[in-house]
């Protein structure tokens, strides 16, 4: 079972992009989606490796819902607690301290999503 917080942004996620998809004339934002999808498959880099990095990206953009996608996603790729503490490391080292409070709320997240292994 996903922790209360999970699911939430979860359900809101899937209700917006089914919102998002089923708009008229927005082609961009469809191709958009698609780049999205094929830049995180397996290539020279595994799916883990990207998602990694991609959390970490979005840890210095400063977009907490990039931040919680990623972090649901590398947990489904098998990213244990000792690698989550080390791309936050790398995460507010490259950010700076302003990452600090999006850290905070990654490791809530984080915790969350670990939890509903227990």
């Amino acid at each position: 079972m996903k922790a209360k917080k999970v699911q939430e942004f979860d359900n809101y996620r899937a209700k917006m992009n089914e919102k998002l998809m089923a708009a008229p004339n927005n082609k961009i934002i469809k191709r958009i989606f698609n780049i999205d999808t094929n830049t995180y498959m397996p290539g020279a880099l595994d799916t883990k490796t990207k998602e990694m990095m991609g959390l970490v990206a979005s840890m210095v953009l400063k977009c907490d819902d990039c931040i919680y996608y990623h972090l649901e996603s590398c947990h489904e790729q098998g990213v244990t607690t000792e690698e989550m503490m080390e791309l936050f490391g790398v995460a507010n080292l490259v950010g700076g301290t302003i990452v600090i409070p999006h850290t905070r709320r990654a490791l809530e997240f984080w915790e969350a999503l670990t939890s509903e292994q227990d």
